[in-house]
């Protein structure tokens, strides 16, 4: 078996040389859409001796094979040329009469895509290279999965779409948590590289008895991404983990008025990251309800996911502070959380797990609807005793984890008080202004994290006892 370590590295080398790969961000959005049709093309092959009545979308001539199989075949200008002009063009403007879900996404990842490299030679090299691994097998296939979850890692500190990447230890926590089980609905409306949706995919796979079941996780496992990059990367990730098909729409989740979500697009799970920090666009805040109109982001996708819940479904989200504390429309959202559903336990991060692309501290929110809340439990995640803060060569790591997952097993219903632990009950919550911003009443007062509101009053008591003693000073040097 080839070394698919060294050859991915030696890929990204020959794209470091080419002038159009020049950044992280690049090589790995180049790598997706090549990864993207090699894949896609040898399963389409696949499916085709496989099933007489299915017929690829991709034409002959472009199927990865045709072009790209030979070491020996074009290169230089030829090879550009082709690539640019005939395989981008044809693949955006596929024909999509037929409907068919493959034809769709062939044309959505290439109508939105561009080749980046700029040398004819440079890009035959790493076709070569990437020609060394054998998809098919699925041993190679599971580890250069591996390898390409390193790569989204590298999105946090590549540019703009580090915001696109939830690291892997949160996202396998929270679907232990929650813990999908065959045949129910997964849902990540915001899913930006599909880690989630990768986990959810692992968690399901783990325990299917049956190839029946092994077919439908495809189809029960769904996300909805609006950026064309984080789509494309979500569907590569998706196949890389032997998704013939994912189940990931091309779409805006605020976009579409509340009111028009029906019964039939309910499902059993959610869990999801929604962005935050961002002002909605296209006035989507109009899609909801007036009393819950607001430009923050976080706060509709939390709306959108307690709608799209099921009675009884369980939902696992990332939130900022921001989100768990404020009047008004804030105030009300986080009502209707409380009232709507049984917001179980609260898990807060230290501030640097989401760095460098969102230094805010973060949460980790477990709930299920169908029941309102009547106690949260809180537990204070601490960052390893050696560690400043969390970085790219020092992410959050699943086994940090060990000491959260023992204390929410030990006695699940009858959960204990710890250093870390902590219960607080609605009507405290209630007459707190619906605040779920509650730091923990063990650690001394100096070590407490301040809300965001907390720490304007702070700074502004600061200056306020700066001026009284500038003003101080210069009466006593008069």
């Amino acid at each position: 078996m080839a070394n698919i370590s060294g050859i991915v590295k030696s890929a990204r080398n020959i794209m470091r040389q080419d002038t159009g790969t020049g950044s992280d961000e690049l090589r790995i959005l180049q790598l997706g859409w090549m990864l993207f049709l090699k894949i896609f093309s040898d399963k389409d092959k696949e499916l085709e001796l496989m099933d007489d009545n299915y017929t690829s979308p991709i034409p002959a001539e472009l199927h990865w094979d045709e072009w790209a199989g030979d070491d020996e075949g074009m290169t230089g200008d030829e090879l550009l040329q082709f690539v640019d002009r005939k395989l981008f063009p044809t693949l955006s403007e596929i024909d999509l009469s037929t409907a068919k879900r493959r034809a769709v996404l062939v044309h959505e990842v290439f109508d939105n895509n561009y080749n980046y490299m700029k040398s004819g030679i440079h890009l035959r090299q790493v076709i070569n290279k990437l020609n060394e691994i054998d998809f098919n097998n699925s041993k190679d296939l599971h580890l250069f999965g591996q390898i390409y979850e390193t790569f989204l890692s590298e999105l946090q500190s590549a540019g703009t779409l580090g915001e696109f990447y939830t690291p892997r230890a949160i996202t396998q926590l929270m679907t232990e948590r929650v813990n999908p089980e065959q045949g129910e609905t997964v849902l990540d409306p915001a899913c930006g590289t599909g880690g989630f949706l990768t986990a959810v995919i692992e968690h399901l796979k783990a325990t299917a008895g049956s190839v029946k079941q092994r077919e439908a996780i495809a189809k029960n496992v769904q996300g909805w991404e609006y950026k064309p990059l984080p789509y494309m990367l979500a569907n590569t990730n998706l196949i890389l983990h032997d998704i013939i098909t994912p189940n990931i729409q091309y779409a805006d989740s605020l976009q579409r008025p509340l009111s028009e979500y029906t019964r039939n697009d309910r499902v059993d799970v959610i869990i999801a990251n929604p962005p935050f920090g961002g002002v909605v666009s296209n006035n989507n805040e109009n899609n909801f309800p007036q009393t819950y109109r607001t430009k923050e982001s976080a706060d509709l996708f939390l709306i959108l996911m307690i709608h799209l819940l099921k009675d009884g479904g369980r939902a696992a989200i990332v939130l900022p502070d921001g989100s768990l504390t404020g009047d008004g429309v804030k105030q009300r959202i986080r009502q209707k959380l409380l009232e709507d559903c049984n917001l179980h336990t609260i898990v807060r991060l230290p501030n640097s797990v989401f760095q460098p692309y969102a230094s805010v501290a973060t949460n980790l929110l477990f709930f299920t609807k169908g029941e309102a809340t009547g106690n949260i439990w809180y537990y204070e995640h601490k960052m390893p005793e050696s560690y400043k803060s969390y970085s790219k060569t020092k992410p959050i790591q699943l086994a940090e984890f060990d000491s959260l997952k023992a204390w929410w097993n030990s006695n699940e219903g009858k959960r204990e008080a710890t250093e870390q632990a902590w219960q607080v009950d609605i009507d405290t919550i209630k007459a707190n202004g619906y605040n779920v911003d509650i730091k923990n009443p063990h650690r001394p007062e100096e070590e407490k994290r301040h809300s965001s509101t907390e720490l304007l009053d702070l700074l502004h008591q600061s200056f306020a006892r700066g001026d009284q003693l500038l003003e101080q000073l210069r009466k006593e040097l008069v």
